[in-house]
């Protein structure tokens, strides 16, 4: 993701009045380096970089990074730039346009200037996948954890019958189909319950729902945390609302 020939970019011009460039633009600082924050990456790893004046490209008045702690050192997942009004002058200068705004309040012409927040998408994948990557050691055996914000993670919810019993796979269909309509869902069927709740871990799938044979008498399921592998015991009419409240 880093020296490519060809890559994936998020690139927004957020075209601004010339007197109020400044604070957008350290809006705009503040606000995409909180997006990462906001998704999961642990603050000690990220920081905001302001370019030093013999770093600035010959059209920016300001700019600054928003850097990842990669395993060799910080690397960019982003620049926000004050562009100025380089790019609609240059598009005028060669158009023979002019590109200027009528701002009514004011009745004042001028030319906007431009505050570009420029991301690198796979880059920014690498990260929250490094970031969210843990090993541990549980009962003498690694468990590997994908710690992923749940709004990043492939499922939200991965449903499993205990165990492929003709009297349990009915219920936890059920309980799929509850579910698969509101959150990105899994089903698993296939090998231990322990090895199935492994597998969820690696991918990082928040929530698991467990359909049991108590489950015939009570109605209810158990709900396993990915991070602190903790269980609760929900009725099934309650599961959505439950899960909702937890996937806030």
């Amino acid at each position: 993701v880093f020296r490519t020939r060809e890559f994936e970019q998020m690139e927004m011009e957020y075209f601004v009045p010339p007197d109020e460039a400044t604070a957008w633009f350290e809006h705009w600082c503040e606000a995409r380096h909180q997006w990462y924050l906001d998704l999961g990456i642990g603050d000690e790893r990220l920081r905001l970089r302001a370019h030093d004046d013999d770093e600035l490209s010959h059209y920016s008045s300001a700019t600054a990074d928003v850097e990842f702690l990669f395993p060799w050192g910080w690397d960019e997942l982003e620049g926000i730039a004050n562009r100025g009004d380089y790019d609609l002058r240059a598009h005028s200068e060669h158009s023979g346009e002019r590109l200027e705004f009528f701002d009514p309040a004011t009745e004042e012409h001028y030319t906007p200037h431009v505050i570009e927040p420029a991301a690198g998408a796979t880059r920014a994948a690498m990260a929250f996948l490094m970031d969210a990557y843990h090993t541990e050691v549980v009962n003498d055996a690694e468990r590997v954890v994908l710690r992923l914000d749940h709004r990043l993670a492939p499922y939200q919810v991965a449903v499993l019958p205990l165990s492929r019993k003709d009297v349990l796979v009915p219920v936890a269909q059920r309980v799929f189909d509850l579910l698969k309509g509101r959150w990105s869902c899994d089903y698993d069927e296939t090998q231990a319950i322990g090895r199935r709740y492994r597998r969820q871990d690696e991918i990082g799938t928040p929530l698991c729902v467990t359909v049991d044979f108590d489950t015939l008498d009570d109605d209810a399921v158990t709900v396993r945390d990915r991070d602190s592998m903790a269980q609760d015991r929900v009725s099934i009419d309650r599961l959505p609302a439950y899960l909702t409240d937890r996937l806030q």
